[in-house]
């Protein structure tokens, strides 16, 4: 099963960040910190999402229906003269289906670890969206995922390929207070309030070999 890390390290994923960073005009060095913090982290929002049957059958349907993965045959065109505002509208309803009001706390540590103004950080997250839930969608098609078990299991795999107390600290980053809610201090962890490690920006920031 090929993770999330897979994709960040492959050409594509290079293709991605340069991409990404000449349509938000910032360097890509930050831009593929960004990238390497916030994808995890849809990743991570979308298996709290899947734990509900209601949830599940949602993403699946989104998955079957329109993000089958077509989006990254063509990475190239996608960024050639700029990013679609079809893209951008649609990565908006993702992040806010996944984050829903912890959006703006997300965008604003992401901001505070990368050094990139959060106006920024939110246009890489809209692009980042539609390409997570693309690559999902390949997953999911290769793996004939049909239920809630199935896709919680997929999420988790591709969210793997780490070592253990990292993968805990994905899952502590998420659901900081064990109460069901998101991403209640991702702001605080995220911009470093949580040493063990270095926070995410140490757990992520060996993605792309710094």
């Amino acid at each position: 099963m090929a993770g999330l890390l897979d994709l960040l390290n492959s050409p594509m994923g290079q293709q991605l960040i340069s991409g990404v960073a000449g349509q938000t005009n910032q360097p890509e060095s930050k831009t593929a910190d960004v990238l390497s913090m916030a994808m995890p982290l849809i990743l991570g929002a979308m298996k709290k999402n899947v734990s509900s049957p209601e949830g599940a059958q949602g993403l699946i349907s989104a998955l079957s229906s329109k993000h089958n993965g077509g989006i990254l045959d063509n990475l190239g065109g996608l960024f050639s003269g700029g990013v679609d505002d079809n893209v951008m509208a649609d990565g908006a309803d993702i992040l806010g289906h996944v984050f829903g009001n912890k959006q703006p706390q997300v965008e604003n540590a992401l901001s505070q670890k990368s050094g990139l103004d959060a106006s920024s950080v939110a246009q890489i997250l809209k692009i980042a969206a539609p390409i997570v839930m693309g690559y999902l969608g390949k997953q999911s098609a290769q793996s004939n995922v049909s239920d809630s078990s199935g896709m919680n299991a997929l999420l988790g795999s591709m969210l793997g390929g780490q070592p253990q107390e990292n993968q805990s600290l994905i899952t502590t980053l998420l659901d900081a207070d064990g109460d069901g809610s998101i991403l209640d201090d991702v702001a605080g962890m995220v911009m470093g309030s949580n040493k063990k490690k270095g926070g995410l920006g140490g757990l992520l920031g060996g993605l792309f070999g710094k």
